[in-house]
């Protein structure tokens, strides 16, 4: 049974047919859209501060999501995946934007629509990645514009297959 609490006053609050792992930790100010899933191992703390996520969000195995007390909430589009053992923190993903595996995203970052961050990319306080953007690297910095093929191909395709792979793990899911 995963680990839903209440912090301060405030309780997660959960959309239509979301997906919580059993072993998922969500607890405080935390507000999701519909068709979300957070796997395994993930931890969603809005104990210090408000996490907004929007509709299709997937926080993958072991990911991370927090914010900084008085200063910094966590506010994430549509449609994004935040892959596993990624750490997102006190930060801002507008829609359509995929974290790769152990990348870290810190404080007052902004990362704009139809970007990818890759896998391992460190994106240091403030960054901010302009929409269609691949940005990689520690300090992440911009290596390239995102090509339409590599956006409906990758970050489109992962949010609509997480959206899929939760419902194998609901009664009468897919197979």
């Amino acid at each position: 049974m995963p680990i839903i609490q209440e912090v301060r006053g405030k309780h997660p609050v959960f959309g239509t047919d979301c997906f919580i792992a059993e072993n998922a930790t969500i607890v405080g100010d935390v507000v999701m859209g519909d068709q979300c899933s957070i796997w395994f191992n993930a931890v969603i703390r809005g104990d210090v501060h408000y996490i907004r996520m929007g509709h299709r969000v997937n926080v993958q195995d072991g990911a991370i999501i927090h914010c900084t007390y008085q200063k910094a909430p966590t506010e994430i589009g549509n449609d994004v995946s935040i892959a596993h053992n990624a750490i997102v923190h006190g930060c801002t993903l507008h829609d359509h934007v995929l974290v790769g595996m152990g990348s870290i995203i810190m404080d007052h970052c902004v990362v704009g629509s139809n970007s990818i961050i890759a896998a391992g990319a460190v994106l240091t306080q403030g960054t901010i990645v302009p929409e269609g953007s691949v940005f990689a690297g520690m300090p992440a910095r911009k290596i390239k514009d995102i090509d339409p093929g590599l956006s409906q191909g990758e970050i489109h395709r992962i949010a609509a297959s997480y959206v899929k792979y939760a419902s194998w793990f609901k009664p009468g899911g897919e197979l």
